[in-house]
């Protein structure tokens, strides 16, 4: 018989549970529960991000089918579909939200030294929203258009190691550009945007906080060249201007020079033109670092596939966030335990194995480590040829 622990205790193992408890505290959350602890819920939801769950009742019945194993997985309560769907109801999402942000917290320190393509040592960024449509009828709290509901997830995503540093949940209504307002801004860093977030009064702000942006000019920009630096078209850089703004209320929002960078991508025929305030990196580095905002886009498409965020167990603002904000943790643990134990498996293949031995006690670094388990020549040498 093996000894040790579940693969799923092994995984819980490497949350910061002391904080956990503080975030539970702040928000009183097991106050005036006797049964199913924030703990619990937590484990339970997480279980189904890991297990792809597609329902309460389906989290009821998976876990319940190994009853003498749930004690020694940490739970300490009977799993239950309606005390989980009411605890989802009831307590507050920002204890979640406190909690992943503290594992973004940690993971941004282990991923603090992965390379990049430009030489640039403050944080870099990539800015971006995704939006997930919900019933009108079910969800009546997320406006978005008159026959549908939506809630937005805007994220601003670290490009070292691909970690969420901030992330707002919204109704479907809220554009873009309002989310900078939100931001906490680091001066040195750079914040890579599209061009549904030129607002020259809000970029001015990032300029004045010693932030950098990258973003895409629009096709009725005003402008007039003041200077042009040589450039080298055969990397595919066209020009390289300094600008200033002529339009009425851009120049209202922008006193300051810009810098217009206009770039032909030959493998897809475009014509990109950014505006950036940084004069210092070259325009190839500038071009490069656009480039990267596709990043943002990946961690959308590949969180919407290997997590549970599209389809909630709950139908209440505080159920969705909550399940949100959970996703979240249990994709930034898996980036966690990666870099932890130096694993070169993917998020994508972790998750796969996680899925399929959660009962099981394997050791994790033994699981994961994806080396094919070699067979002892001898052993061949003893076989019998069945076709001699």
């Amino acid at each position: 018989m093996l000894t040790g622990q579940y693969v799923f205790t092994q995984v819980i193992g490497h949350l910061p549970l002391h904080t956990f408890r503080r975030c539970i505290a702040r928000y009183q959350g097991d106050r005036k529960v006797k049964d199913f602890s924030c703990m619990d819920q937590f484990q339970c939801m997480a279980f189904a991000q890991l297990t792809w769950r597609e329902s309460l009742r389906d989290i009821e019945v998976s876990l319940r089918s190994q009853p003498d194993k749930l004690y020694h997985m940490g739970f300490r309560s009977r799993v239950a579909r309606n005390t989980l769907a009411n605890a989802n109801a009831v307590r507050d999402w920002r204890i979640y939200a406190d909690f992943a942000q503290r594992l973004i917290i940690i993971a941004r320190q282990l991923y603090a030294d992965e390379p990049l393509d430009i030489d640039w040592k403050d944080a870099v960024y990539a800015l971006d929203s995704t939006t997930i449509d919900l019933c009108l009828s079910l969800f009546p709290w997320a406006p978005f258009r008159t026959t549908k509901s939506a809630i937005k997830l805007h994220t601003l995503l670290d490009l070292r190691g691909s970690i969420p540093s901030f992330i707002f949940i919204s109704d479907g209504k809220m554009h873009d550009v309002n989310i900078l307002d939100q931001l906490v801004l680091e001066p040195g860093a750079f914040y890579v945007m599209d061009r549904g977030y030129t607002d020259f009064e809000r970029l001015a702000r990032l300029h004045d906080a010693g932030c950098f942006f990258v973003t895409r000019a629009r096709t009725n920009l005003k402008a007039q060249r003041r200077y042009s630096r040589p450039v080298d078209r055969s990397t595919g850089i066209v020009c390289d201007q300094t600008i200033v703004l002529t339009g009425f209320y851009s120049r209202q929002g922008y006193e300051c020079p810009l810098r217009r960078i206009k770039f032909n991508d030959q493998v897809t025929g475009k014509t990109l033109i950014f505006l950036t305030n940084n004069f210092a990196l070259s325009a190839k580095d500038i071009a490069r670092l656009y480039k990267y905002r596709w990043q943002v886009e990946l961690f959308f498409k590949w969180i919407k596939q290997h997590l549970r965020i599209k389809a909630f167990f709950g139908t209440s603002e505080n159920a969705v966030k909550t399940q949100i904000w959970i996703a979240v943790s249990v994709y930034v643990l898996v980036a966690i335990i990666k870099k932890r134990l130096n694993l070169t498996a993917s998020l994508y293949q972790i998750l796969q194995i996680l899925s399929l031995t959660l009962f099981e006690k394997i050791p994790l670094d033994q699981l994961l480590n994806l080396k094919q388990a070699t067979v002892d020549d001898d052993l061949l040498s003893n076989q019998l040829n069945l076709f001699d």
